[in-house]
């Protein structure tokens, strides 16, 4: 799976190079007057996770765009724990310059405040949302000896053996564990949930037949589905994924039903607006592209740049939806 996500992460990268070498650098900030000297020395992008996952990979592009197009370094630097709780509250407590960045998830800005008793930091007012990267449906994939392909007949199964089957996600109070928690919501059923550290060992567990089933990152669950070791039954996106065309919605069956991972960028609360807005015109110049596009819809993303305000609205929808869920699932962390 690293593997796989580095080649990805090397594809993307050369796109958004040749993106970047085609679009210079804004020299004027959004609005009219002249943009902040900035940047001027390295940038360090903060990713609140381990190396080699889905944020890693999203981070990695777009520092190396950034690099290229600024000609000042972009440096990544994982921070991982708490389920993105530390290397989020890095970013909150660093200096409100521009050269300290964060790329959030809606783990870490949409749901840990409602999992987790002790906070290290607000998320709602340590942070300014800058854009959107990209948005990823995850995809409910089951063990191939489950006599199961549609979700209806998973939840029928499920309704029927009540506590029987067991899911894994990344941690208790990741997305892909409320992904679960939102099934079983919806279709009136109970399973187990099986916390793992990582998407890794969710696949290695689910095709070992050690879990039954998993709603996991796109990009990592759907070419262990093409290699038939694992089953695909539906994403969990409102819209088919243009990866996997054939493969239905889970609100086709459930309407409504969202459980979409998304990636954004963040800077600490009180960087300079001019710094905010050119760094929302960047991430916009380089996802826009139709090569960027296509690059990232070739692994199950859905490039999505947008401005600090849209994103903000975003957020608060997020955050409002998954705190429903995680009342009604009683889910919570220390």
């Amino acid at each position: 799976m690293p593997k796989l996500l580095a080649a990805v992460a090397l594809a993307l990268a050369a796109a958004l190079g040749t993106a970047a070498a085609q679009s210079p650098a804004p020299q004027a900030a959004p609005g009219g007057g002249a943009a902040p000297a900035w940047p001027t020395k390295q940038v360090t992008v903060v990713v609140p996770f381990t190396a080699g996952g889905t944020t890693d990979m999203f981070a990695r592009i777009f520092a190396n765009a950034m690099q290229q197009r600024t000609g000042t370094p972009f440096v990544v630097e994982n921070r991982a724990g708490a389920g993105g709780n530390i290397g989020s509250s890095v970013v909150a407590r660093a200096p409100k310059d521009g050269y300290t960045l964060l790329v959030g998830t809606v783990s870490s800005h949409s749901i840990n405040q409602f999992v987790y008793k002790n906070m290290p930091h607000d998320v709602e007012k340590d942070f300014q949302p800058v854009s959107l990267f990209a948005t990823l449906p995850n995809l409910l994939v089951v063990n191939p000896k489950l006599p199961v392909t549609t979700v209806a007949e998973l939840a029928d199964y499920l309704k029927k053996n009540p506590d029987k089957l067991s899911f894994g996600s990344s941690g208790v109070g990741a997305s892909n564990h409320l992904a679960g928690e939102l099934f079983k919501i919806r279709t009136g059923t109970t399973m187990t949930h099986v916390p793992y550290r990582s998407s890794n060992e969710i696949m290695n567990n689910l095709i070992g037949g050690h879990i039954d089933l998993a709603f996991d990152n796109m990009t990592l669950a759907w070419p262990q589905a093409k290699a038939g070791t694992v089953r695909a039954i539906a994403v969990t996106s409102l819209k088919r994924s243009p990866i996997a065309p054939d493969v239905p919605t889970i609100a086709e069956t459930l309407p409504g039903f969202d459980a979409t991972s998304w990636h954004g960028l963040f800077a600490p609360a009180g960087t300079p607006r001019p710094i905010v807005d050119k760094l929302a015109a960047d991430v916009k110049a380089i996802f826009s592209t139709p090569e960027v596009q296509k690059t990232l819809a070739d692994v199950g993303a859905v490039a999505s740049p947008n401005t600090p305000e849209e994103f903000s609205a975003f957020i608060t929808a997020e955050r409002k939806k998954w705190q429903e869920v995680v009342k009604a699932a009683g889910v919570q962390q220390p």
